[in-house]
């Protein structure tokens, strides 16, 4: 079984990649640093996992196939000496499954040595690629990442700054970058600041950077602020410095982030994950009163807005589904059957709970309907007399092409039924979706990326197919 048919598994957006950095003045474990702050972002990748080390510009670079702990031991990482360090983990959005693709990617040129780490999907990759390729650079990767580390290495003076500040005013969609070259570590963040990046310090001065705070706090670090849409930090010896590279200023960080992909112990542009989706639980409530017995969430983040749910209807929260914490990416054959006893598998429910009662299931999200309507029936055979299913997020009509891999337009089933149709296809007793005036106010009324929800991006896109 290959990589898409596993996707095509799955109900969700799925998620992106995590990348993390670290600069020190002085020769400490930066690569020890660097392989708890991807632990603390293995939930946004889950394929590969690689660390990239610069002993004062001479970089060396290991990566593997699936998780952190299982790519790395204490022995790698004691051989993996310098004072700079990047790290990735990797969902794949382009490119398969397969060890080529891992990250961070290095690459040698002219002035030294580069290694980079992407966060994202870039929307004219393709153009950018076919001329590179005609001016004689080759690939070996299939990764849009590779096409930002060439386009570096062509445009490459004694100025590693303006060579990155020229590739990355060529390149188009969602970019969350960390990058070593020239002993300094640097990080940028597109211009719409679609893919979230943050900087921190470590107890012992290190600078940081990392997707999410969360990475950062679980180091025992201070988070200090985010990355500005169409910034560039560089971070050296004599401390950090911010460039300017953009000047849009039209802000639209990705609404999934709050929504799904972030651990919610974190702040994202001074928002908090959690209390983000404790908010659309609440206004969901508001928005959609149902006589029930009990609240229940889908582990993980769906448990946050059943929460507020709860406390905004007055129903009772309690636990519906149990989920299996051991359990991965199970690579099984896309068969209804085994479909089904995958998502089984994945969790479990507490019958005590749920058994004569009308259940109220909260989610995140609803993309495909498959997992949900799995859900659903494993309520039903737990014995609850009603199943009322919300999802507390808008419904997703249209594909994402910056950095989430989503299904085909007409495999998301809000863009081919109405929603009393897909409650009747999922077979719940109510459906309703969080509105989009809703999600804005869960999210502060700030502006975000919402193409997947209206089809209204920021950045040009590729025609949907």
């Amino acid at each position: 079984m290959n990589c898409t048919d596993f996707f095509n598994l799955r109900d969700k957006m799925e998620e992106e990649c995590g990348v993390f950095g670290v600069y020190s003045k002085d020769i400490t474990k930066v690569a020890q640093l660097t392989y708890y702050g991807l632990y603390s972002l293995q939930h946004r990748g889950q394929e590969s996992a690689g660390i990239s080390v610069s002993n004062f510009g001479e970089i060396v670079t290991y990566k593997g196939m699936g998780l952190a702990a299982d790519v790395f031991n204490e022995k790698i990482l004691e051989n993996l000496v310098g004072n700079a360090a990047i790290g990735h983990v990797r969902y794949a959005t382009t490119g398969g499954c397969k060890i080529e693709n891992a990250q961070p990617l290095e690459s040698r040129y002219k002035y030294g040595q580069i290694a980079v780490a992407h966060n994202g999907n870039l929307t004219n990759a393709k153009v950018i690629r076919e001329l590179l390729e005609d001016g004689g650079s080759t690939f070996s990767t299939t990764l849009d990442s590779e096409v930002i580390i060439k386009l570096i290495a062509r445009k490459a003076t004694k100025d590693v700054e303006e060579a990155i500040r020229s590739a990355i005013g060529a390149i188009k969609g969602a970019y969350a970058l960390v990058m070593l070259a020239d002993n300094k570590l640097i990080g940028v963040r597109d211009p719409y600041g679609i893919r979230p990046l943050c900087l921190g310090q470590s107890e012992c001065g290190a600078y940081i950077l990392a997707s999410e705070s969360c990475a950062i706090e679980s180091l025992g670090g201070k988070f200090i602020r985010d990355i500005l849409p169409g910034e560039m930090v560089i971070i050296d010896e004599n401390g950090v410095e911010s460039i300017k590279y953009s000047e849009n200023n039209k802000k639209a960080p990705c609404s999934f982030e709050h929504i799904y992909f972030a651990r919610p112990d974190s702040v994202i542009d001074g928002l908090n994950v959690y209390e983000s989706r404790v908010e659309a639980g609440k206004l969901l409530a508001r928005q959609k009163k149902i006589d029930a017995d009990i609240v229940i969430g889908v582990p993980d983040s769906g448990i946050p807005a059943a929460i507020g749910y709860s406390k905004e209807s007055g129903i009772p929260y309690g636990i519906g589904l149990v989920k299996n914490k051991y359990i991965g990416r199970t690579f099984i054959k896309p068969t209804q059957e085994l479909r089904e006893k995958a998502v089984m598998v994945k969790l479990n429910p507490l019958k005590v709970n749920i058994e004569g009662k009308r259940v109220v299931i909260i989610d995140d999200s609803l993309v495909r309907g498959t997992t949900s309507k799995i859900l659903i029936e494993i309520v039903r055979r737990a014995g609850a007399k009603e199943v009322h299913f919300l999802s507390a997020s808008p419904a997703v009509k249209y594909s994402c092409y910056f950095g989430i891999d989503t299904a085909h337009r007409n495999e998301l089933i809000a863009s081919r039924l109405s929603v009393e149709e897909i409650r009747k296809e999922i077979n719940a007793d109510t459906l309703d979706f969080l509105s989009l005036e809703n999600m804005y106010k869960s999210l502060k009324g700030c502006e975000y990326c919402v193409g997947c929800f209206n089809g209204v991006y920021p950045v040009d896109t590729p025609t949907d197919e």
